[in-house]
């Protein structure tokens, strides 16, 4: 069989695999509910495949690699150890609080739970306004699958930026949360083999030693902390603002809601036990930047190193090309992975705490029937959006949906570890700050990294949160009436 026809029948199977899965998901989802979180039915490791297949994407497999090509060891340490910590945390953190509040009043997405928590619908409107910015990942998304479809098929990006919205939005109108879980656990698995193949297959360039052979790239690029970076210069750009703000980018709609597919509580530890060992596989793919560099590969743009990198690694020999195949349709599906749950997510809160709120009805089928065409919106406003993508889209994906996740991280932080009633102005303050003092110092202070941004408005908002809540008890306790003895 030549590689030529070996790539289509590859490409084929994959793709009646997914509609399988996703037909199956269809019969499974009979309303508004089933299409957002499922009915309970799923078994925690598949949540646990399909959340760390959702946190990893295209941005761990495809673009973030290029940051360590450029920036050396200070951005692998920033993205797989700050980050992964901040992961860790976050679940170990967040999940049973969120887990118990949403079962209790039958939450679908966090701006309904932030309304349950907070009892106020103007807040949970802003809430579901500001997660519109998780349009952002969803361009990266695209980008980075164009990208592979033009390696692989040698057609236009734009073509294959046409064809990758009709694949997913199709599978995804059909089932909803079950087609995402479903065909996730798919990809997943294929994202976790090509990972480990691809770790392995590569570190035949540290035969000098791994701190050798970086530093024969420059001493600069194998040091913790490189001053040739504008991105990753000092222990809060490497390891501080990549922990915060991978701990506040657990809060997007498209992964802190997983926890509520969980039937209970005792399906917590099996699930965070699998989205942990399963994401640090994942995370192995930021070794492909350090071996780009060893390759001598050169690019004009970072967001094609992985790319270009594994073009010049496999398409020399016959046995190569098959097995590029199977990269580069594995790095598809880890795109795939995270853009179908951001779309039901984004489809259901545009429903559920948008349009409902504000013109009532549409539960049920007619709910159900509404997200879809809402989904089939979104589509078109992100592919108009990608056609014409911004040089680095890395950093144009950072900008807005570190925003979002700077604005939730009070707000949910506060709502899950305090069980006490919580003033809204207080917490109301510390989001508006938090998206503000992010935009306004990545956009016109200089600081060019949107993680370090973020986090000193999450650290800003943080302070004020406390300190705004320990003066209301003060001065509450100093107005009361004492009594005499």
């Amino acid at each position: 069989m030549s590689p030529e026809l070996f790539k289509y029948l590859v490409v084929g199977l994959y793709v009646i695999a997914t509609f399988v899965l996703s037909w199956i998901g269809m019969r499974r989802t009979k309303d508004l509910r089933g299409f957002s979180i499922g009915n309970k039915d799923m078994n925690p490791y598949l949540i646990g495949i399909t959340l760390a297949a959702s946190i990893a994407s295209t941005a761990t497999f495809v673009i973030n690699p290029g940051f360590v090509y450029i920036h050396g060891l200070s951005a692998f340490l920033h993205y797989g150890v700050a980050a992964s910590s901040g992961i860790l945390v976050a679940f170990l953190t967040l999940t049973r609080g969120f887990l118990r509040l949403g079962n209790q009043h039958g939450a679908l997405t966090i701006p309904e739970w932030i309304y349950h928590r907070y009892q106020h619908r103007g807040f949970s409107l802003f809430f579901a306004f500001i997660n519109l910015l998780s349009i952002t990942f969803v361009v990266l998304i695209l980008v980075g699958c164009s990208l592979l479809m033009m390696s692989l098929f040698g057609i236009q990006r734009e073509t294959a930026l046409v064809l990758i919205l009709l694949f997913v939005f199709s599978y995804v109108l059909m089932g909803g949360t079950y087609a995402h879980a479903y065909t996730n656990t798919l990809q997943g698995i294929m994202m976790l083999g090509i990972s480990l193949f691809l770790f392995v297959n590569g570190l035949k360039y540290f035969d000098t030693g791994v701190f050798a052979s970086l530093e024969q790239l420059g001493a600069n690029y194998a040091k913790v902390y490189n001053p040739d970076s504008n991105l990753y210069y000092d222990f809060f750009s490497v390891f501080g603002s990549g922990f915060i703000i991978t701990f506040a980018l657990m809060l997007q709609p498209h992964i802190l809601t997983k926890t509520l597919y969980l039937r209970n509580e005792g399906d917590i530890s099996k699930f965070i036990l699998t989205t942990v060992v399963v994401g640090f596989c994942f995370a192995l793919m930021l070794m492909l930047g350090f071996y780009a560099q060893m390759a001598g590969v050169d690019v004009s743009s970072q967001d094609r190193v992985v790319t270009e990198y594994l073009l010049i690694e496999f398409s020399s020999s016959a046995w190569g090309q098959y097995i590029l195949t199977f990269i580069f349709i594995t790095l598809l599906a880890a795109g795939m992975s995270t853009l179908d749950g951001i779309l039901v997510s984004l489809s259901a809160m545009v429903v559920n705490d948008i349009y409902q709120p504000l013109f009532g009805g549409s539960s049920g089928q007619q709910g159900l029937l509404l997200s879809r065409i809402v989904l089939v919106l979104v589509g078109i406003v992100a592919g108009l959006l990608a056609w014409n993508p911004p040089e680095l889209v890395g950093l144009f994906a950072q900008k807005g949906v570190y925003g979002l996740a700077a604005a939730s991280l009070v707000p949910l932080l506060f709502g899950v570890m305090m069980k006490r009633e919580l003033p809204l102005w207080i917490i109301a303050m510390c989001a508006f700050f938090a998206l503000g003092i992010h935009l306004v110092l990545n956009l016109f202070m200089g600081v060019a990294n949107p993680a370090v941004s973020a986090s000193y408005a999450i650290l800003f908002s943080l302070g004020l949160g406390l300190i705004s809540l320990w003066l209301r008890q003060f001065m509450t306790e100093s107005a009361a009436p004492k009594m005499v003895k």
